[in-house]
């Protein structure tokens, strides 16, 4: 069987970011109906916080890796190529 969230799927697909983004809203329903404390919804919303900063990474690696692989796949980077 097949992983649905491979390394080519999108970033909001692999790491389920709308279902983050819709339990944080939930949680902010949750504190307003007196349903959770503003203690958890803290901790819940630090949680996300490292898990969009774990993206912001990914993200920037992803960058960083696809420049270089633009620079490396140059002409002038060839052999026998232009300089």
């Amino acid at each position: 069987m097949e992983n649905s969230r491979s390394e080519a799927s999108p970033l909001g697909e692999r790491f389920s970011l709308d279902a983050i983004i819709s339990g944080l809203a939930a949680d902010l329903e949750a504190v307003r109906a007196g349903r959770m404390t503003v203690d958890a919804a803290r901790a819940q919303a630090e949680l996300a916080k490292q898990i969009f900063n774990g993206v912001r990474l990914v993200v920037t690696a992803q960058k960083y890796l696809e420049g270089r692989a633009i620079q490396l796949t140059a002409p002038e980077n060839e052999p026998g190529g232009v300089k």
